[in-house]
């Protein structure tokens, strides 16, 4: 297993590490939840850029990321424009998708960057390779909101994310059953055991799979997204919780 190390945080090892997302719409609202973040016992902050009012001014993000970045301090950032088809916040072309990212790595500050996995395969490569040569680690992903697909499938998607040279490989997917949330979970547990050479979050959204942000560390999910005021996807669990939870099941107590 290649351990994933931003800053002060190793991921791919222990319990699983705790990101929290900002969702602001200005500017300034966007710096009032980093600056809350800081103080929060996180260990992550995922900046969701789709929320931001001026994402279509790419040198503005760009700008942003240096400024949230620096508020943020020892915490590092993974910048995101989630997609609409993946449950994001507007429509963008795929043009701007890779413009905007690739303004962020030449002339902002992050430490991870968001690649969803369905997207054109050599301009993500190019995006990887960019990415890569500023010392960015990717964090590929990818979403079902309506449903769980079946276990192979699954473990199909994040063998390919490794594959395709992520260095952190993501699946959400929506249960509709118990039954869902076991398959998400066994899945986890066959690419961790048989497959991944590299960290892998899962889960399994809302109230139905809120088991699967708890147990990454039996299962073999390196992070857990939770919420500080307005949660991104449905099922997060407030921050103080989640870390008093994840203390509680930790194998090395």
């Amino acid at each position: 297993m290649k351990l994933v190390k931003v800053k002060n945080t190793t991921l791919g090892e222990g319990k699983p590490k705790i990101i929290v997302p900002l969702v602001g719409k200005t500017k300034s609202d966007v710096l009032a939840e980093a600056r809350r973040l800081n103080n929060l016992d996180c260990d992550l902050a995922e900046w969701r850029i789709d929320f931001y009012e001026d994402v279509a001014d790419f040198q503005a993000v760009a700008e942003l990321s240096k400024e949230v970045a620096e508020v943020l301090q020892e915490k590092p950032l993974l910048v995101t424009f989630r997609t609409k088809k993946e449950g994001g916040e507007r429509e963008f072309s795929d043009e701007d998708y890779f413009a905007v990212y690739q303004t962020v790595i030449e002339s902002g500050q992050l430490d991870l960057l968001d690649v969803e996995l369905f997207m054109d395969h050599e301009k993500v490569q190019h995006l990887i390779a960019q990415a890569h040569a500023k010392g960015i680690k990717i964090v590929m992903c990818n979403h079902d909101f309506d449903k769980t697909p079946e276990k192979g499938e699954i473990v199909q998607r994040l063998h390919s994310m490794q594959e395709k040279h992520a260095d952190i490989c993501k699946i959400a997917v929506m249960p509709q059953s118990a039954a869902d949330v076991l398959t998400l979970l066994e899945a986890t547990n066959e690419m961790k055991t048989k497959y991944a050479d590299r960290p892998i979050v899962t889960m399994s959204m809302g109230q139905l799979g809120m088991v699967s942000r708890l147990t990454g560390e039996v299962f073999g999910s390196a992070m857990t997204f939770g919420a500080a005021a307005q949660a991104s996807a449905p099922g997060q669990v407030p921050v103080a919780v989640l870390r008093e939870m994840l203390e509680t099941l930790s194998l090395n107590k």
